[in-house]
């Protein structure tokens, strides 16, 4: 048993396909069962249970994927740190978010991480959904990932840093623009523009209008919530969303947006999601903590008209 045969079987149930991980390893298909079989020899089980449509890991498989997928992990986080130190680099943390997040929630922590720890790097990959942002934690490719949280995933630990209420944006010469705040009931005949089918954002409005009793119909969809908010100036139609940091700026009472609040809906839970808190790097947690103290003190001075931001400077842990 390798090193190499953990990590390909892991990549095979994942991927459910030899012939997908052969590819992906610019390899032959027998290469890739090579690494399984010398695995069953080893542990003297059936792992893998051949279906119409590829592999399935059986029983047992489950539990040596689980165990090998966590190992995996754990060593490549060692290795990455130890190639840091032996060039001489101060280290990096590895980020998986949406396309506007750095933006809205992350922009006054990146500045203040840079100025305290300029030899460190920030990496930033984008994804469009939180099973994605789950999927690239699970395989070690980030460190953390800022999502809406939800419901308990395996594997992954979920903290919530800031709950955003939902706002209608409006032309200030829509109709409902003199309605503040907006009732569940003025909901009923808005011209709805969507938010990404598969985000979790548009999951938790979805059912909280559905227990409200409204279905808006819609005839225009995005692909982030910059773009509803576009969208709902140039008059397409009416965007639900959170109310993100900043925002309320952009809706000033002589400007051509306005922001209505809506009281009727639970508000958006966001935060961070890692696979465990305790094997973060120090880098990774210092970021994270950033983060939360800035969306805090941005989101308790939104809630104190007049009270400007500040980011308590001393370290904090999670909450």
């Amino acid at each position: 048993m390798t090193f190499d045969d953990l990590r390909v079987f892991v990549a095979v149930c994942q991927a459910g396909s030899l012939s997908a991980v052969a590819r992906d390893l610019a390899c032959t298909q027998s290469a890739v069962s090579q690494h399984v079989k010398r695995l069953e020899r080893t542990t003297g089980v059936r792992l893998l249970e051949r279906r119409a449509r590829g592999v399935v890991p059986t029983p047992e498989g489950l539990v040596l994927q689980a165990a090998a997928r966590e190992g995996i992990v754990g060593l490549d986080l060692a290795l990455r740190r130890l190639g840091e130190l032996a060039r001489g680099e101060a280290g990096s943390v590895r980020v998986t978010t949406g396309a506007t997040t750095v933006r809205h929630f992350m922009s006054e922590a990146v500045v203040d991480f840079r100025a305290r720890h300029p030899g460190a790097s920030l990496e930033f990959r984008t994804e469009t959904a939180t099973r994605s942002c789950f999927d690239a934690l699970a395989a070690g490719t980030v460190d953390l990932a800022w999502v809406t949280i939800g419901r308990p995933a395996p594997g992954i630990e979920q903290s919530t840093v800031v709950e955003l209420p939902w706002v209608l944006a409006v032309r200030a010469d829509d109709p409902l623009a003199l309605r503040a705040p907006v009732t569940a009931a003025d909901l009923v005949g808005i011209r709805h523009i969507r938010l990404p089918a598969n985000s979790s954002s548009r999951a938790h409005l979805d059912t909280a209008l559905a227990r409200l009793g409204i279905h808006p119909t819609s005839d225009t969809g995005v692909t982030d919530w910059d773009t509803a908010i576009l969208l709902a100036s140039l008059g397409v139609g009416h965007a639900v969303v959170p109310a993100l940091p900043g925002q309320l700026s952009a809706g000033a009472p002589d400007g051509p947006l306005r922001f209505l609040p809506l009281p009727d809906l639970p508000p958006l839970p966001v935060g961070w999601a890692v696979r465990r808190w305790d094997a973060l790097t120090p880098l990774a947690r210092t970021f994270a903590d950033m983060v939360r103290r800035h969306c805090q003190a941005t989101r308790q001075a939104a809630d104190e008209p007049g009270r400007e931001p500040t980011a308590d400077p001393a370290p904090q842990g999670r909450s």
